[in-house]
Parts: structure tokens; C-alpha cells; sequence
């Protein structure tokens, strides 16, 4: 039996412009995604998807003909879903045997049961976990594989296997990673607010792509505000950070911030982390702030050092 693991991801800074060459700063998560392969009889790949709770939520078996072409049956839950799923997953094994061909000849015969930590509405990477971990079963490079699949920045999968934080950037298309610290003496009063809804990375970036009027001077100021977030030992100034990054932002997507559009009122800073309009935002706040957000209608409220690696 083999195992392999993989982080889940937090994006503090950057968000859209490390598309367009800035740094951003990303947290690798404590919960993850693990991947567990079984030798089995028969030459099919039989694959199981479990929640954090171990509940099965994706089944399917897959053949690998000739042609190095994966289809799949038996799906369960049998439903348009299951269908789309199995659709993914057959298109990223069909690129690690591209990228490595002598995985073709492992792929059968085999069980494969992954177990995720923590929620999948959660968008802390259900899917850069999962190529990851496809990624170290298949012995290929994580990055060809997540851009010939899911595509994206590619800083999930750079966390997926950091043990810290991270600076990530793309220079010329090609992943630069900068193991760093980021060690704020206030964590105790930074939390994670779940908003209710995920957000695809995919629809969030076609988005951004509309936009029209990103200049440099935005990546060059974002940049530079990465930067000086990285260095802040100031909760006060912290949060002038932060706020600046909203704003910048904001004007450039022309939507509001999460805190003018969802908590005008809170006492605290409030800012979206990777894709905005859903998923988690980073808040401040001198006292634990759940009784609030639950009035609001928000239950999952983490504190910092609970999430984050």
C-alpha cells in the first residue's frame, strides 16, 4: 500500500495579479486531502472519494485501453455529477500517463481511496490536493499537470507540498517558489470566515480577464504591498495593508469590497482571500468574533493557528 498527501491552501495576497507576475503570499493549510493506493485482482482502477467525515461522496471504476484512453462505469452516486467528476479524473490520469507512460502500466489493477479533511464546499483545494497527490502516484511534475488540467496560477499546488509559508510568482509561465516566514506576534486575533459558498477558481478568472485596464502599476503596487504584509509586525498597520489591497482590487474588478458589500459595520478589517465572492476572507479582531458572524448568519469561524500550518 502506498499513501501520499497533500496541503490545502490559503491565498493572503495576490489573488488575480499573480496571474500577471506578482508574488503572493500562501498559506499551506493543516487539513489536506491524502490519496491511498491497493493492489487488487482484475485490471481496473476502482476508485473511492471519502469526506472529512468518511462518508463516500464519489465511486466509480475505470478501464485503460489501449490507446492509453480511460472511460468509466459503475458510477455511484449515479447522477450528472458523479458523470462530470469521473470526467475529470479520467482526463488528469490520461495526462500523468502522457507526461510518464510507464504509469499506464500501474494504473490498473489497483484501489485508490481518497479522504479529505476538511469540507469540499470549503475551496481550500479539494482540487490542487487531489492532482498533487495524483502527481506524486504518477512520478510527474505537479505544475505540467495541474496546467494541462484545472489550469490556474499553480500556488495551490506549490502549497499542497510546502511545510510554511510561501512566496509564489510566475516568472515567463514558470513557478517561483520562496519558502519564507510569516510570523505575525497577532495571530491570536486574525480568524477565517467561511462565507457560504464556493467559488470556481475557473469563473473567478475568467472574470478577471475581462477586465480590462490591468496595468503594471496595479501588479507593481500589489507587489510591493505583498511584500511589506510579509515584513508587518503592527496589527494596526497590518490592517492598512490589507485594506489598500481591497481597494486596489476593488477599483480593478469594479465590485465592492466583501466588507462594504457583506459587513459595513464591523469593527474589525475584513479582507477576500484567492477568488472573490466566496470561500474564506481573513478578519481581524481583538476578541473573538464568532458571536458576530453567527448572527450573520456565518457558523464556520477558524482561528489562525488552528488552519494554518
Amino acid at each position: 500500500m502506498k499513501r501520499f498527501y497533500s496541503h490545502g491552501k490559503l491565498l493572503l495576497t495576490g489573488e488575480y495579479a499573480i496571474l500577471d507576475g506578482a508574488p503572493g503570499l500562501a498559506l499551506p493549510t493543516k487539513l489536506g486531502q491524502s490519496l491511498t493506493v491497493e493492489k487488487r485482482d482484475g485490471n481496473e482502477l476502482h476508485w473511492k472519494s471519502l469526506d472529512e467525515e468518511d462518508k463516500t461522496w464519489f465511486e466509480a471504476v475505470f478501464t485503460l485501453d489501449p490507446q492509453n484512453k480511460i472511460q468509466f462505469s459503475s458510477l455511484n452516486p449515479p447522477s450528472k455529477s458523479s458523470e462530470e467528476t469521473a470526467g475529470v479524473l479520467a482526463l488528469i490520469l490520461e495526462k500523468a500517463i502522457a507526461l510518464n507512460p510507464s504509469f499506464a502500466e500501474v494504473i490498473s489493477e489497483v484501489m485508490i481511496t481518497t479522504k479529505l479533511e476538511f469540507k469540499r464546499a470549503w475551496g481550500l483545494g479539494s482540487s490542487s490536493t487531489l492532482i498533487s497527490n495524483i502527481a506524486q502516484w504518477a512520478e510527474v511534475d505537479p505544475f505540467s499537470l495541474l496546467f494541462q488540467t484545472m489550469g490556474g496560477s499553480g500556488y495551490d499546488i506549490a502549497c499542497a507540498q510546502a511545510e510554511g509559508p510561501i512566496l509564489y510568482q510566475l516568472e515567463n509561465e514558470e513557478p517561483i517558489i520562496e519558502h519564507v516566514r510569516f510570523e505575525p506576534t497577532f495571530t491570536r486575533e486574525i480568524y477565517f470566515v467561511y462565507l457560504n459558498k464556493k467559488r470556481r477558481s475557473a469563473d473567478a478568472i475568467d472574470q478577471y480577464r475581462k477586465v480590462k485596464g490591468i496595468s503594471t502599476e496595479l501588479i507593481d503596487s500589489i507587489s510591493s504591498l505583498t511584500r511589506k504584509i510579509l515584513e508587518c509586525k503592527d496589527r494596526q498597520l497590518f490592517e492598512a495593508l490589507l485594506l489598500e489591497h481591497e481597494r486596489l482590487l476593488s477599483q480593478s474588478l469594479k465590485i465592492p469590497t466583501v466588507q462594504e458589500a457583506l459587513f459595513p459595520e464591523y469593527p474589525g478589517t475584513i479582507k477576500s482571500l484567492g477568488a472573490w465572492g466566496g470561500d474564506f476572507v481573513l478578519v481581524t479582531a481583538e476578541s473573538d468574533p464568532r458571536e458576530y458572524f453567527k448572527k450573520k448568519g456565518f457558523t464556520v469561524v477558524i482561528p489562525y493557528s488552528d488552519l494554518i500550518l
